[in-house]
């Protein structure tokens, strides 16, 4: 997506856009995108209440940006309320809107990211759309682009020919391609499974989807807040997604997100993401997803509770968990310096 909106700019003879602007809690492979594909990057710094900071974007934009690089909603967990006018001001600028699609699950069947303002996304099949990627893949995405972006999809390009046969398209019939991938097929588990979830759920699922999610991490937010968690952004409705701080556990006895984390492990909960995004402090990223039924999430909060009782009187506990599995507490720091994979084995 980002070496479309280069050849874009390309082939307008439009060679000084060289600049990326991308949100401060974007995911980590936005700005690694943007560098690979050449661009330098402008980290756009968000509000008290999660929105953009437009009054800094206005100071960045001009004829040397590119483009800018959104997930919306954000990896904050708050829908970006001024999208419309930050397509519109980037637009007018001369720059493009680039749609990651990894909080498609807030949103989807209900808004088109089009409609936003966007002119290239891609879209995160092995998450929204059914396959597990744990452990760091397997993943696969599909690219769609506005109709001016159309002449620089990637090779091969299935066309279809009227109503006859498809063919792949070729240098020729594309000449303004930015060339072929070499894996154009991906992993076609991830992509056929994604299919035949879709298929499955039917345009009214989809809707479905999007429903749940935001109606369970609303749910869990509110619960959260009752047993004594404090939201990263008070003021706001989740989306798909919501981050608590502990940073007031921290202040009082020393624990951090990630002695809660591990002493989840002990009631047998895999954790939710620490530590991201980094501007929040000790922040738990917490999505409980569409497939969460009402009993996990009140399991959930009842856990959640009695870690913050925990951790408020006998703090040791959270410090030295995990206690119930099979390995304790490692020193992380020391295994990533000194990564032995011949010994594990």
């Amino acid at each position: 997506g980002v070496a479309m909106i280069r050849a874009y700019h390309a082939a307008r003879g439009d060679h000084g856009r060289r600049k990326m602007l991308i949100p401060a809690a974007a995911h980590g492979t936005n700005p690694a995108s943007a560098q690979m594909a050449g661009f330098a990057v402008v980290e756009i710094p968000n509000l008290v209440d999660g929105d953009l900071d437009m009054a800094f974007l206005d100071q960045h934009l001009g004829p040397d940006v590119a483009g800018i690089m959104l997930t919306n909603p954000s990896t904050l967990g708050v829908f970006e309320r001024r999208i419309a006018d930050i397509a519109a001001r980037v637009h007018g600028a001369g720059g493009l809107l680039y749609y990651d699609g990894a909080n498609l699950n807030a949103i989807l069947g209900r808004v088109q990211p089009g409609q936003m303002g966007f002119d290239v996304m891609h879209l995160n099949l092995h998450k929204t759309f059914a396959t597990p990627h744990g452990g760091g893949g397997p993943g696969a995405g599909a690219v769609a682009v506005q109709e001016h972006l159309r002449p620089f999809l990637p090779l091969p390009t299935v066309l279809r020919e009227g109503e006859g046969a498809l063919h792949w398209m070729t240098e020729q019939e594309a000449p303004r391609s930015i060339g072929r991938l070499s894996a154009y097929g991906g992993n076609i588990g991830v992509l056929l499974r994604a299919h035949a979830y879709l298929r499955r759920l039917g345009r009214v699922g989809v809707g479905r989807v999007s429903a749940y999610a935001a109606l369970n991490a609303n749910y869990l937010l509110k619960e959260l807040q009752r047993v004594g968690y404090q939201a990263a952004f008070p003021e706001r409705r989740a989306s798909h997604e919501f981050i608590l701080t502990v940073s007031d556990l921290q202040k009082a006895t020393g624990i951090r997100a990630l002695d809660v984390a591990k002493r989840l492990l002990d009631f047998g909960i895999h954790a939710p993401t620490i530590y991201f995004p980094q501007l929040v402090p000790e922040c738990l990223l917490i999505e409980p997803t569409e497939t969460e039924s009402k009993a996990t999430l009140d399991r959930f909060v009842a856990v959640m509770a009695q870690i913050r009782q925990e951790a408020l009187a006998q703090p040791e506990l959270l410090r030295e968990a995990p206690h119930h599995l099979p390995v304790g507490r490692l020193d992380e720091a020391l295994a990533a310096r000194h990564l032995d994979v011949a010994a594990a084995q």
